[in-house]
C-alpha cells in the first residue's frame, strides 16, 4: 500500500520540473505565429485598399484662391489623373506645375481624404502696367508679367523703363519704391521711370513730380517728402527732389 501510493506519487512532475516550461512554450509559439500572419494579414489588406483597390483614389480635383487664372487651366496644369490612388499622388509635383502657371505666385496641394485633391492658390498681385508690342502687360512686384490685354487696365501706373523684365536692375528699383508708398500715395501715382536703378522718378495726379532716385532710404525719403508737402513751398512745387535725403530741393 505505502509502495504503491509511493509509486504514483513519484510519476508526478516536481514543481522544479525542467520539462514544465517547455510544454507551456508551445502554445506561446503557436500565438507568435497567429499574431504574425494577423499583422501580415492587416498590412496586406491596408496595401491593397491603398494602392489596389477603388475605394481611396483621386475623384475630384477643388481649386480655391484664383481670380486672374481660371480654376480649368490650374487643374489642366496640375495634371492630376482621376482614379490614381491618394497615396501615390506627388504632392511636391502638382505643386510645381501649377506654380509655372505666369499668374501664380505659390500654391498648396492637400489630400483630403477620401477621394478629393485640393489646391488653393496665391496669384501674384499686378502693382503696374508696361505697354510693349502694342499690348499692356501687367507685372506684379518682381517683374514678372502677370495678365496682358488690348486695353489698359485702370487703377495701375505705368511703368517706363529701357529694358523691363524681372532680371533688369532698373524695373526691380522702381517696383522696390512703388510697392513701398503707402496706400494714400500709391493711388495718385500714373507713372514710374527709371533710366537706372539709382534713378527713379514718380509722377503723381495733380503733381508733383518726386525724383526719389535709389530705392534705399525709402521711409526716411517719404518722411521729407510729406513734411515738405505741408509747407507752402512744398504745395507749389512742380518737382520735389528727395534723392539726397541731406539736400532735398523743389522746383
Amino acid at each position: 500500500m505505502t509502495e504503491a501510493g509511493t509509486s504514483r506519487r513519484g510519476t508526478a512532475a516536481p514543481p522544479g520540473d525542467p520539462a514544465e516550461p517547455g510544454r507551456r512554450r508551445r502554445p506561446s509559439r503557436w500565438k507568435a505565429a497567429f499574431v504574425a500572419l494577423l499583422v501580415l494579414g492587416v498590412f496586406g489588406a491596408v496595401t491593397w485598399v491603398l494602392l489596389g483597390s477603388r475605394l481611396l483614389v483621386v475623384r475630384h480635383v477643388e481649386v480655391a484662391g484664383t481670380d486672374l487664372a481660371p480654376s480649368d487651366r490650374v487643374v489642366a496644369a496640375a495634371g492630376i489623373r482621376l482614379g490614381v490612388p491618394m497615396v501615390r499622388l506627388d504632392t511636391g509635383e502638382v505643386r510645381a506645375r501649377v506654380e509655372g502657371l505666369r499668374e501664380v505666385e505659390s500654391a498648396e496641394v492637400e489630400r483630403h481624404w477620401p477621394a478629393t485633391v485640393r489646391i488653393t492658390v496665391r496669384e501674384r498681385v499686378p502693382v503696374a502696367v508696361l505697354f510693349r508690342a502694342g499690348r499692356y502687360h501687367q507685372i506684379d512686384r518682381y517683374g514678372v508679367t502677370v495678365a496682358d490685354g488690348p486695353a489698359r487696365p485702370a487703377g495701375l501706373p505705368t511703368l517706363t523703363v529701357a529694358s523691363a523684365g524681372p532680371s533688369d536692375p532698373a524695373t526691380l528699383a522702381a517696383l522696390t519704391v512703388l510697392t513701398a508708398l503707402p496706400e494714400r500715395l500709391r493711388t495718385r501715382l500714373t507713372d514710374v521711370t527709371a533710366t537706372g536703378p539709382g534713378d527713379v522718378t514718380l509722377h503723381l495726379a495733380g503733381g508733383p513730380t518726386v525724383v526719389w532716385g535709389p530705392a534705399e532710404r525709402a521711409q526716411e525719403k517719404l518722411r521729407l517728402f510729406e513734411a515738405l508737402r505741408r509747407t507752402a513751398a512744398g504745395r507749389s512745387a512742380r518737382t520735389i527732389d528727395v534723392s539726397s535725403p541731406e539736400v532735398v530741393t523743389t522746383q
